[in-house]
């Protein structure tokens, strides 16, 4: 496998990872509950992604720069929901 193979294969998993977020924040939505989910979790959970960004934005890994703003989207989306049912 080429270091170019290498690289696409990251980066299509690294746009793919975060979506896996919206079938949680669907199921919050549909239960109109977050209760099984833990607040200091999801806070910590997103500080710590929120945390990396900015090391995120000035990386010249394109991977690295595409999953971390996909993530801190998709993920602060599920911590809007885990409160707002909650």
């Amino acid at each position: 496998m080429t270091q170019e193979m290498m690289r696409t294969l990251g980066l299509v998993a690294g746009i793919v990872l975060p979506f896996w977020n919206i079938p949680l924040i669907l199921r919050i939505n549909q239960r109109k509950s977050s209760k099984d989910l833990s607040i200091p979790w999801a806070v910590g959970v997103f500080s710590c992604i929120v945390l990396m960004l900015p090391s995120a934005l000035i990386s010249s890994d394109v991977v690295f720069k595409v999953f971390s703003i996909i993530n801190t989207v998709l993920f602060a989306a599920v911590v809007i929901q885990i409160i707002r049912y909650r």
